[in-house]
């Protein structure tokens, strides 16, 4: 059997996808296509790294020595073509509280920063939490297509001297990756208004053919100055519970501030397994991860064309990116609290609510496509035989 589509049994696990749709959707027969993690198992080589680890049985304080600094800069050579320096790599349990630690260590109270929305919830409240004030730079959706609104853009940090951007690339929820000639556009106009560019590429490796993810920050010297980047392996091959990740911040100064502040929180130091699959899936993850990439493919067009051959009321926007699909929900002719309950209860399908993404989102739902193909159908046939029963 095929490793990508065997089912392995999530429940009782504590796992949340599977073990908290009765606390969020009231229903145990909802099939969890939520929350971003997959329902595929990690490569064998980071299962098998992790459990000689454990079997040395001793857990005591583990630090990130040269090898792994060395299989981060080698992958992000390889995969990205973007060659960085071990000084520049700040390891943190995660990207959101990096995106804390960011905002708190080179922001003002009462400063404004710029995100484009919809986006992943997080954005708001690392930046509201904080007392810092959200600008928005609303996607513009147009026959199917998420763009950007470039002159909103600029005349947003303009008008609210807006001192940090936070970049979502690839863009979660809508799928976005965006092109080398769109990220040179937003960076021209944060180096123009000397605003900081906080980039989350944790999807960065998750990139459909036909499309290629670039760092911003690797598209300059200046880009480099002006960027931090927030990356992790945790999505790429199914580590979340495992919390590793790390930033890269060129900018000494920039990276003092910021390292000052995840000291003063404690935050300076990997998990010992976390540490332990970060270097196993750089060094031995690239064949599993080609094999994903297929099977993602594979799952976005059959939910795409089952759906668009089906009904006329959903629509799938193509995702370039992620496992995530963005479905304008809006054809149903439901309100949004209607289409929530619709596929709570009538598809009986767990779905991200668009409108957690912000009010653009509303009409919206999101779907975790990162499962075996029996799940993917058995989902997608569930929103598909309760839309057939509308009148």
């Amino acid at each position: 059997m095929n490793r990508f589509s065997e089912v392995t049994p999530r429940k009782g696990t504590r796992s949340v996808k599977w073990d908290l749709v009765k606390q969020m959707y009231e229903d145990e027969e909802v099939l969890p296509m939520w929350v971003a993690d997959m329902d595929f198992q990690a490569p064998e080589a980071i299962v098998q790294a992790v459990q000689n680890r454990v079997e040395h049985g001793i857990f005591g304080y583990t630090w990130p020595d040269d090898k792994v600094k060395a299989e981060i800069k080698d992958w992000l050579h390889t995969r990205h073509q973007w060659s960085i320096e071990s000084p520049w790599i700040t390891y943190s349990p995660g990207v959101i509280p990096s995106l804390h630690m960011i905002i708190q260590s080179l922001t003002d109270i009462a400063d404004h920063v710029l995100i484009q929305t919809p986006v992943y919830p997080p954005f708001y409240s690392v930046v509201r939490n904080h007392g810092r004030h959200i600008v928005k730079n609303q996607l513009q959706y147009e026959n199917g297509e998420y763009t950007i609104d470039f002159e909103d853009f600029e005349k947003k940090i303009k008008d609210h001297n807006v001192s940090m951007f936070i970049l979502c690339n690839p863009h979660n929820p809508v799928g976005r990756v965006w092109t080398k000639d769109e990220l040179n556009k937003m960076l021209e106009i944060c180096l123009k208004h000397d605003v900081t560019i906080v980039s989350d590429e944790i999807h960065a490796d998750l990139i459909y053919k036909d499309h290629k993810h670039i760092p911003i920050a690797s598209l300059s010297e200046d880009a480099a100055k002006q960027t931090i980047t927030c990356l992790s392996p945790t999505k790429t091959f199914n580590l979340a519970g495992l919390q590793a990740s790390y930033v890269v911040t060129p900018d000494a100064e920039k990276r003092k501030r910021m390292d000052k502040q995840f000291q003063n929180q404690g935050m300076m130091m990997l998990n010992t397994l976390g540490l332990t699959a970060l270097e196993a899936a750089y060094e031995h993850g690239e064949e599993w991860l080609e094999e994903l990439l297929d099977t993602l493919q594979q799952n976005r067009d059959y939910v795409e064309k089952r759906i668009h051959e089906e009904t006329d009321k959903i629509n799938v926007i193509r995702a370039e990116g992620t496992y995530l699909l963005w479905l304008d929900c809006r054809g149903l002719q439901m309100s949004h609290e209607e289409i929530k309950t619709f596929m709570k209860e009538q598809a009986k399908v767990g779905l991200n609510d668009g409108a957690s993404f912000g009010e653009e989102g509303e009409g919206f739902m999101r779907i975790n496509i990162a499962a075996p193909f029996s799940i993917v159908e058995d989902g997608v046939s569930r929103i598909l035989q309760a839309v057939h029963t509308l009148k």
